[in-house]
């Protein structure tokens, strides 16, 4: 009897000395792995876009974590190789139930190495318009125009058509204006071109535009287009519209209306 005592003392103190080795192990681990990722941010982040440096820092930290995780199941007893089959044979049963997280994961890597944006761009991507906030390993966040947060999955955003109105200095903003059919259509354009280049933020280089875009019912309308940087282009927008309204009114042009001529014919 003291002998089978005295095995199951030893194997509890085994036991205990293998459980606190693995604890204490895991708390250094742990705190060993956020120094080094927060060197190597650091360090990222005064060589790198903020983007890559964020990326590259995640995904030293999953590893590192991976690589404690198995140093702790060692402490256990359980063999490395193993542990690297197990690892392998779910990685392969992982890879076909989450075909599309892996696809997002690839697709993230490929928006690194292509940057068809990077973080505070004003793109739309996957059907969704906004600042980008990050690009993180699986998902792309946006903030919208009306300020919600919204992540799409980077292999829509790589499978889809990227607009980036960001990349270049200045953007066109359209507006149109409507005349009466008696309206001057060159009085109009001059007055317009004058009024709309005068607003804040328009572009000087290339001036905006103002053509006649088509004929309606009420008459010909007028295409308004000017040109300003993407930090300005809601300003622009609505200061353009006010415009229009005002100076055609205090050129005494009148309000279009449209016309329907009905004839009846004798039966």
């Amino acid at each position: 009897m003291n002998e089978y005592l005295d095995k199951a003392l030893d194997l509890g103190i085994d036991v205990g000395k293998m459980i606190v080795g693995a604890i204490l192990l895991w708390i250094i681990g742990r705190m060993v792995i956020r120094m080094i990722t927060r060197m190597t941010n650091k360090m990222l982040t005064q060589r790198l876009d903020a983007t890559v440096a964020r990326y590259l820092g995640s995904a030293l930290e999953i590893l590192l974590n991976i690589l404690l995780v198995i140093a702790v199941l060692s402490v256990f007893g359980v063999e490395t190789t193993t542990f690297a089959g197990l690892i392998a044979a779910g990685g392969v049963a992982i890879g076909m139930a989450w075909s599309g997280l892996l696809s997002n994961f690839a697709a993230g890597v490929f928006l690194l190495v292509l940057r068809p944006f990077k973080v505070g761009d004003f793109v739309t991507v996957g059907g969704q318009t906004g600042t980008v906030t990050d690009i993180g390993m699986f998902v792309t966040a946006l903030d919208t125009l009306d300020n919600i947060r919204v992540f799409v999955g980077n292999g829509k955003v790589l499978g889809d058509v990227i607009h980036n109105f960001s990349t270049n200095p200045y953007r066109r903003v359209d507006m149109v204006a409507q005349l009466n059919h008696d309206a001057d259509v060159d009085k109009a354009i001059e007055i317009l071109k004058n009024a709309v280049a005068a607003l804040p933020h328009v572009e000087k280089e290339p001036a905006p535009d103002v053509h006649i875009v088509e004929f309606n019912l009420a008459g010909p309308k007028l295409c308004v287009r000017p040109y300003t940087n993407n930090e300005h282009y809601w300003d622009v927008y609505f200061a353009t519209n006010k415009t229009i309204r005002a100076e055609l009114g205090k050129a005494g042009f009148s309000v279009p209306e449209e016309h329907l001529h009905i004839k009846q014919t004798a039966a």
